[in-house]
């Protein structure tokens, strides 16, 4: 039986997934896909810690700065293009990786999106204009009191899950929620899941130390130049919102800088949670050389 596998490779921010991902990709001799959702955009380079260019040279790299920001890119998009990819490079590969710290993009590969009804798109876009008019606080009150168990468990600090499931609940008259967790088709590969991790106080210090690395990198030459696009929803993420607020003059720099580095922790955090409840996940300190983890790998594929 020629069985195939995809094995992904997670766990909070900086902790070592894309140094990761190349060894197994070169042990394996495969290809690697991501499922970062803010490395799809190619104007994102340094604060979404894409991977460098010797990293892009070093093994095959799919779903690396595919997208323009001002593309519209979501979950459901990226499920469909990352399952006709891998039955694509499955045709010449018997193992894949997949590497990522956005939970829900790597869940739509591996197991599938709940599947949602059409509704009126001018509801979108409403929500869209409510959200550019008057922030996020008062899409986030309505979505509570609509549907207050997805709310209790969702990033409600991201507006595209908020527009999304006020949408739903508006286009529906049905909660969010009633429509997850169905039955979902099932894949043509096996997984085998790695988790990286480390005690907290090293993960927040290997973030500060990344950071500051980004900063010297350029991160806030990066972040003028897209400050005149700062609308856009694909900038209203950690490390950009931060630095559009020193270029506004609401904060000095080094209060800028600090608040990255707070809101990548609780990032990472949540990062951390997510993860933690998938039981398939097999976890390794970060720490741990690359050959245990393939050795790991081998056992159970052959």
């Amino acid at each position: 039986m020629n069985t195939k596998y995809l094995i992904s490779i997670v766990g909070p921010t900086a902790i070592g997934k894309t140094a990761l991902s190349i060894k197994l990709a070169k042990a394996f001799d495969t290809e690697i896909l991501s499922a970062d959702s803010r490395q799809f955009f190619r104007e994102m380079s340094i604060g979404t810690a894409a991977p460098s260019k010797k990293e892009l040279a070093a093994a095959p790299h799919h779903f690396i700065h595919l997208k323009s920001i001002e593309e519209d890119y979501s979950v459901g998009d990226f499920e469909k293009d990352a399952l006709a990819k891998t039955e694509e490079l499955f045709k010449k590969h018997k193992m894949l990786i997949l590497v990522g710290g956005s939970g829900l993009y790597v869940k739509s590969l591996l197991e599938g999106l709940d599947d949602f009804p059409e509704v009126d798109p001018d509801i979108r876009m409403e929500l869209n204009e409510q959200f550019a008019e008057l922030g996020l606080e008062p899409l986030k009150k309505q979505l509570q009191s609509l549907d207050p168990v997805y709310y209790e468990k969702m990033d409600s600090d991201n507006p595209h899950r908020v527009i999304r499931a006020l949408e739903i609940c508006l286009g529906t008259g049905k909660s969010f929620s009633s429509f997850l967790d169905q039955p979902k088709t099932k894949r043509p590969f096996k997984n085998i899941s790695i988790g990286l991790t480390a005690p907290r106080e090293e993960i927040y210090e290997r973030i500060n130390r990344r950071v500051d690395i980004m900063m010297d990198e350029g991160l806030l030459e990066e972040a003028e130049g897209l400050y005149s696009k700062r609308k856009l929803n694909a900038l209203n993420t950690v490390g950009y919102k931060e630095l559009f607020a020193f270029l506004e003059g609401r904060v000095n720099l080094e209060e800028a800088v600090e608040e990255i580095k707070k809101n990548t922790r609780r990032f990472a955090k949540r990062q951390l949670t997510w993860f933690r409840k998938d039981k398939n996940i097999h976890w390794f300190d970060y720490k741990t050389p690359a050959q245990e983890i393939i050795d790991f790998i081998k056992a159970e594929i052959y």
